[in-house]
């Protein structure tokens, strides 16, 4: 891991240029609410794209501003294409970040299409939020979120340690084998039905068996989705250092498509469209239940904590705890996102009734910060905030 000591030098050379000071992303996965928000808070902004991938941010959401700067249309200010989107992770690219003075803000798709070792140990650029907790969100990995859960004491789904095991509905966590970002989960509740469903899925090329003898196990909830959108700050001074900013949900193709159809028409789908996939393809904007806050901050709180515990310095700035709801209003974590959520586009520019009622302004994911670095900028704590 990059000692902090050399990513804080670097970033002390960003003082005397605050003026230029631009916040970069990669062009993918919550990139458009990264800019949006840095935008809002008057930042200028960077996204670094991927080759056929790239008008979405060069064309269709470009800035546009006034001769005095002031922002007309559009939230990109400046778009860099490359081939892969790894090549930011090459020395001359790495530089010309820091010579432009971006604050980067890393993301899913920078650590699934960067390889993880590098983004630890060789990007020399200052990243906004918690550089040593990103490897955590791979299930293989012996501390995964899994490991930090358990520390905290918070409550997730129970894990079946084998498939011969499996007496009662439990979702089998893999990879896909063709979609880098997706998942080719599936549920099952017995063991024959694993292995008829998972044979069926390796054949169709959407699991691997070797990713399969690594998959994760764990007893099913029955019951709606929240993605937890949160927010630590470090240099706040008086209020509380955690924020709950809005809560998401998801739209997974193609479960979403098999629960609209009547179940006569499900038993009668063919073979390969039996199983459905969970690829998320778009989000949507819930708040919960007003009783059920409390356990949501109290989660919150101990998830930081353990952090701070395990991972010091800790969380830094925006993470995400995804959740699911029993019949009995408990929370399960099954998944969290120790960095920008997959869901905080919906609230970009309108922000969320949770952030919004706290900030009395509307406060998305990417505005709160770009609000924690203009902050940081002006308290002359901008070390606090970076990794």
């Amino acid at each position: 891991m990059i000692d902090r000591k050399e990513i804080k030098e670097i970033v002390e050379g960003y003082y005397a240029h605050v003026d230029k000071i631009k916040i970069g992303t990669i062009a993918s996965h919550s990139g458009l609410d990264i800019c949006d928000g840095a935008v809002e808070e008057e930042f200028r902004t960077l996204a670094v794209c991927q080759a056929g991938r790239e008008k979405t941010y060069t064309e269709y959401f470009r800035a546009q501003r006034d001769p005095y700067g002031k922002i007309k249309r559009g939230i990109v200010d400046e778009a860099v294409v490359y081939k892969k989107y790894n090549e930011i992770l090459l020395p001359q690219n790495q530089q010309k970040l820091v010579d432009e003075k971006v604050l980067f803000i890393p993301n899913r798709s920078f650590t699934s299409y960067c390889s993880i070792d590098e983004i630890e140990d060789n990007f020399r650029v200052p990243m906004v939020g918690s550089r040593n907790l990103l490897r955590s969100e791979e299930r293989s990995e012996q501390q995964s979120y899994y490991w930090i859960l358990e520390k905290a004491g918070l409550p997730f789904p129970e894990k079946i340690e084998s498939p011969e095991e499996i007496n009662e509905l439990v979702m089998v966590k893999l990879p896909h084998a063709v979609k880098k970002l997706e998942r080719g989960f599936f549920t099952a509740s017995s063991y024959k039905e694993y292995v008829e469903k998972s044979e069926a899925l390796i054949k169709q090329g959407v699991i691997t068996r070797e990713a399969l003898e690594n998959a994760r196990i764990e007893r099913y909830i029955i019951g709606p989705v929240f993605n937890l959108d949160m927010f630590y700050s470090p240099i706040e001074p008086k209020m509380s250092k955690l924020e709950l900013l809005g809560v998401d949900w998801r739209f997974e193709t193609s479960l979403d498509g098999h629960v609209r159809l009547p179940a006569p028409q499900q038993m009668a789908l063919a073979p390969h469209q039996l199983t459905p996939e969970y690829t998320v393809c778009g989000h949507n904007s819930a708040t919960l239940r007003e009783s059920l806050l409390e356990k949501v901050f109290e989660m919150g709180e101990k998830y930081v904590k353990a952090t701070q515990e395990h991972y010091a310095p800790g969380i830094i700035g925006p993470f995400c705890l995804q959740t699911c709801v029993d019949k009995d209003l408990n929370f399960y974590i099954y998944d969290v996102a120790p960095r920008v959520g997959g869901g905080t586009n919906v609230h970009m520019s309108v922000g969320h009734s949770y952030g919004n009622s706290l900030w009395r302004r509307p406060m998305s994911t990417g505005r709160r910060l770009a609000f924690e670095i203009r902050r940081a900028l002006e308290l002359e704590k901008l070390d606090m905030i970076v990794t």
